[in-house]
């Protein structure tokens, strides 16, 4: 399972995102589907709950779960919180008592994100197709230096946001991960109707004068060293 934590970067005392993912295996996916329904929290609204859209793993399942904070202070004290909600600790018995040997994930890994200046909080995405025909593409940019990877932030704040809202991506966020396995690297969450939606989008991206022209700036040159990209549908019970 994965849980994506946000916080809006419109609040000054406020800027981080935790992105967590658990890696789950099937035969428990009830017990992480009950945690993932759970989680509507005080000072919380919006979670997004996303699988994979392509898998070729039979035996195990990846959840992603993105939370949206208002605070710094709800990011470090979440998991006492869950503690103490009494719905979510009935409902999850399962998931929060495993046994050693017979564990619900196979391991998690947390990652914190600061939203970009150019998108400083999240936007929900205004889609019509069913959820499970749906395509949101978390896409993971990873540069050589520090230097670099900022070069690349100013690139989407100074343009690159502006063509991607122009062309209707839909972003929910933009961010740069400041502490996590794969920096220096900024991470964003684009949405589409269906695939062949998602493909058209981009294949627009890549043909537009405005792109290539940014594209082409000797300044923005060597800033994007490799990219992981994930597809991902919304559950039934996801907000986003």
């Amino acid at each position: 399972m994965c849980r994506l934590y946000i916080v809006s970067r419109r609040s000054p005392a406020c800027s981080n995102l935790k992105y967590t993912t658990w890696k789950t295996r099937i035969r428990k996916q009830g017990s992480i589907s009950t945690c993932s329904r759970l989680l509507c929290l005080p000072g919380i609204s919006k979670v997004g709950v996303f699988k994979p859209a392509e898998s070729n793993d039979s035996t195990e399942r990846l959840v992603y779960i993105f939370i949206p904070l208002k605070t710094r202070q709800q990011f470090f004290t979440l998991d006492e919180t869950l503690a103490r909600d009494k719905q979510y600790t009935a409902a999850g018995q399962d998931y929060i008592n495993a046994a050693f040997d017979n564990p619900v994930y196979k391991r998690f890994e947390t990652i914190l994100i600061e939203p970009f200046a150019g998108m400083p909080g999240i936007s929900i995405p205004d889609l019509k197709s069913a959820p499970d025909e749906r395509i949101y593409e978390l896409r993971s940019y990873e540069a050589a230096t520090e230097k670099l990877h900022q070069n690349k932030v100013s690139q989407f704040n100074n343009g690159e946001i502006d063509i991607f809202n122009r062309l209707g991506f839909n972003a929910v966020f933009y961010g740069r991960v400041v502490a996590g396995s794969k920096m220096p690297n900024l991470m964003y969450l684009t949405t589409f109707e269906n695939k062949a939606a998602q493909e058209a989008h981009w294949k627009a991206f890549g043909d537009d004068p405005a792109w290539k022209k940014l594209n082409a700036l000797p300044e923005y040159a060597h800033n994007f060293l490799r990219a992981d990209i994930n597809l991902l549908y919304p559950t039934s019970y996801s907000d986003i």
